[in-house]
């Protein structure tokens, strides 16, 4: 075989994947009449790939078969045939019309926005200002956000890098298009031409919302008291500056190297630990208990603290040599973006086309409010966790046979369990605030509290969001899906109320025994609302558009949101106004009227549940 003909046959291989597009835009491979220039290579994809392998002749013939780590070494060099500028001028060409469509598109959004925030929330600032003006005093809120700086800077700083490195896991700051990674990358172009962009773009966008943050941070610590608006400004501009582009260099360390993408996906539970950790640390400085040393620590171990130096030195705290912490952020960020500009052209094409992949599937179904099916992308592409071998002995009875398998599954699955217990010691740090409070701050509180009791318990209803994503998966088992379904209720409800009785116990050793039979109590009706949830079916879009007209706008979004969320909306709202009747120390009564309350919420939800199990089974 002639080098010419396996050049062919290489290119034609690499360049066209099964099932990707042939061109960029209209899937037309540009020719000799499709407007190219004129020059004696007339396209990129032409008969550019007959030159590219002129050496292979003397290759063994059976050397036709690429290895993975073949696929990103090009059979090309620049010095034999570079077709970079042609390729991308000719690309900009074809892509002028959808660019100028996709902007229209943009350009309408923006203007929706804005008129939602001008709209919406300028009430909200007059007011604001209006409370300004007439000298309303925020001193005490500036005492509380002095004291908690360093350790609420500490936790902006690493939920953000959290943040960035589980988005490379599916994405990253180098997204490239499907039709670029199959047709563009294929071509005899420079990778770095083609990705370095990209991570530009991401870190121009990264910067957007530092500067709102600083804009608003300024602003918050004028009011308070704290600071000038001008020097605020100034403190405040180095870490929304050099925070979010070290975010987007992490990112790009993560997307270019599989092995610190593994170590992500291992250490985001102890990463979750430390936020809950510096969490509490932020409660107990507004509280007025401070660790000098741990807080010294925190400033001077990472850019955590070099960022929050300049602000604590503005606000009248002690941060003595803040211009070194400064001149170490800033020289940290460079480096990054360094790194991160030379690794944007390294990541491998395989890698590239699972990123097109699962961002293309995740924006087609968030446009059709699809959260679910976002969601089982998203693990698919970042992993769902190691799976335990587990052992229970198997039930006699046909009956509890759904209840084994549940158990089971939590058993091999503890992020399940871990995630529900993190949500519980959310929920118990919410009611103990909702304590110490009273009037309307205490009924909020104790929305939250039930509102994360719903989430802890929903993390332990997966098996039924499993059978209702496909409902052919229910064949299994002898029953019907409704019967599953309300089969599926047990193990969540009895994990739920063992972790909550758990988190009762404080309260009851500190006056409260009553917390041991009301939180358990709120399981039951959580467990049922989380079936339901997962009975919905399809979203119901068609409920955005009524036709309606109110002052307001069109209600159709509240009227789909309720209808999304009517599991929680119900559980949430009735749970809380039968806790908001019972005194503080209720009496047996009190506990009966909740324990009601829960059972008629219980039976309602699963009724409904069977329903909706029903008609997923028609349809």
């Amino acid at each position: 075989m002639s080098g010419n003909e396996r050049g062919n046959e290489r290119g034609d291989e690499r360049g066209r994947e099964p099932g990707a597009p042939a061109g960029p835009e209209d899937g037309d491979v540009p020719g000799p009449d499709a407007g190219c220039p004129t020059d004696p290579h007339p396209t990129p994809a032409g008969d550019g790939a007959s030159t590219l392998a002129e050496d292979d002749a003397s290759a063994p013939a059976g050397d036709d078969a690429l290895t993975p780590a073949e696929d990103d070494a090009p059979t090309w060099t620049v010095e034999d045939d570079d077709r970079t500028p042609e390729t991308l001028r000719w690309l900009r060409d074809k892509r002028r019309a959808h660019r100028r469509r996709k902007s229209r598109d943009l350009a309408v959004v923006v203007y929706t926005l804005l008129l939602v925030v001008v709209g919406y929330g300028s009430g909200y600032a007059f007011h604001f200002m209006r409370r300004v003006e007439l000298g309303a005093d925020y001193s005490g809120l500036g005492a509380d956000l002095q004291r908690a700086l360093p350790a609420l800077c500490t936790l902006i700083t690493a939920a953000l890098a959290l943040a960035a490195a589980r988005d490379a896991l599916w994405r990253g700051p180098v997204v490239v298009p499907a039709p670029s990674v199959g047709w563009l990358l294929a071509q005899p172009v420079r990778r770095e031409k083609v990705l370095r962009p990209w991570f530009r773009l991401s870190a121009g966008l990264a910067v957007v919302p530092g500067l709102l943050v600083a804009a608003g941070g300024a602003v918050a610590l004028r009011v308070t008291g704290l600071a000038s608006l001008g020097s605020a400004l100034l403190a405040l501009l180095p870490a929304t500056l050099c925070l979010p582009l070290l975010a987007v260099s992490v990112g790009m360390a993560v997307e270019r190297r599989a092995v610190l993408a593994a170590r992500v996906r291992r250490f985001t539970p102890l990463a979750v630990l430390v936020l809950m950790l510096l969490a509490a640390q932020v409660v107990l400085a507004v509280r007025g208990h401070r660790s000098v040393l741990l807080e010294r620590a925190e400033l001077w171990s990472g850019p955590w603290g070099w960022a929050a130096q300049p602000v604590i030195a503005a606000t009248g705290g002690a941060a003595p040599g803040w211009w070194i912490a400064l001149a170490a952020l800033v020289l940290l960020t460079a480096a990054g973006l360094l790194l991160g500009h030379r690794d944007a052209a390294r990541v491998p094409t395989a890698q590239l086309r699972r990123r097109a992949a699962t961002a293309q599937t995740v924006s087609s179904v968030m446009w059709t409010v699809e959260l679910r099916a976002a969601r089982l992308a998203l693990l698919d592409a970042t992993g769902s966790g190691r799976v335990h071998r587990a052992r229970l002995p198997a039930p006699r009875s046909k009956y509890l046979v759904a209840v084994w398998r549940d158990a089971l599954a939590l058993l091999r699955s503890p992020g399940r369990l871990a995630k529900a217990l993190m949500w519980t010691v959310c929920a118990t740090a919410a009611a103990a605030l909702g304590t110490e409070l009273d009037g309307g701050r205490r009924d909020l509180c104790t929305v939250v509290a039930l509102l994360l009791g719903y989430v802890a318990v929903g993390a332990l209803a997966e098996p039924a969001r499993l059978e209702t994503d496909d409902v052919r998966r229910a064949a299994w088992s002898p029953f019907r899906l409704r019967t599953l379904m309300l089969q599926h209720t047990v193990v969540p409800a009895v994990t739920g109320a063992l972790l909550a009785l758990v988190a009762a116990v404080p309260f009851a050793v500190a006056g409260a025994p009553w917390a041991l039979l009301l939180w358990p109590l709120c399981a039951l009706p959580f467990a049922a609302a989380a079936v339901f949830a997962a009975c919905r079916g399809p979203a119901r879009t068609s409920l955005m558009f009524t036709g309606v007209s109110t002052p307001v706008g069109d209600p159709g979004v509240l009227i789909f949101l309720a209808w999304y969320a009517a599991g929680p909306l119900v559980t949430v709202g009735g749970l809380a106004l039968a806790l908001g009747a019972v005194p503080h120390r209720p009496d047996a009564a009190g506990v009966g009227g909740v324990a009601v309350v829960a059972a008629l919420l219980t039976a309602g939800l699963l009724y409904f549940a069977a329903r909706s199990a029903n008609r997923l089974v028609r349809h």
